[in-house]
């Protein structure tokens, strides 16, 4: 069972080997959604522009990285072409901070300022990934209470509700003093 808890050390986190096993392959499949930097040949990427971004046609990938001016798309394509390279980058280094942390079994972890943020930032995008893809919405506990355990999209509600149970855990220790 999962604990997070905050300690003069950092902030413990202690998880099961099946919630370890799980958080890294979710981490790596978010990864793997948002793709690889661009090659060092490419002198724009270098400096942090993208020469053709535009809305992804994902639903997920449109959910992580959103048009900056949704009435304006010459704007939006503008503004993504300079930030959205920059943003796929602190992504990814959000998703290896949570993978760098976990190791083969369970995990007992502690976590510094920066790590525990960077699992908070890592946590929402697979949550808003997970979310966009189950089609989450304000009412989906009532959805997951009725639904049947044979359906396969339980197992997915199950852990959106983990991940939703983590990151809270992660924010309320993080605003608790220091024992």
């Amino acid at each position: 069972m999962t604990e997070v808890r905050r300690t003069r050390e950092g902030v413990r986190v202690r998880l099961e080997a099946e919630e370890a096993a799980l958080l890294r392959a979710l981490m790596e499949q978010l990864l793997a959604l948002i793709g690889d930097a661009p090659g060092g040949d490419d002198e724009l990427a270098a400096m942090g522009i993208a020469e053709n971004a535009t809305t992804p046609d994902d639903p997920v990938l449109a959910r992580l990285f959103p048009d900056a001016y949704r009435d304006d798309g010459e704007a939006a394509g503008e503004f993504r072409r300079y930030t959205e390279m920059g943003l796929r980058d602190g992504k990814r280094e959000a998703a290896g901070m949570v993978l760098g942390a976990l190791h083969d079994g369970g995990a007992d972890i502690v976590l510094d300022e920066k790590q525990t943020q960077g699992w908070l930032r890592a946590l929402n995008d697979v949550r808003l990934a997970l979310g966009t893809r189950l089609d989450i919405t304000e009412d989906w506990y009532e959805e997951a209470e009725t639904m049947d355990a044979r359906d396969p999209r339980a197992p997915l509600f199950a852990t959106y509700d983990w991940l939703t149970m983590l990151q809270e855990s992660l924010v309320r220790v993080l605003g608790e003093p220091l024992p």
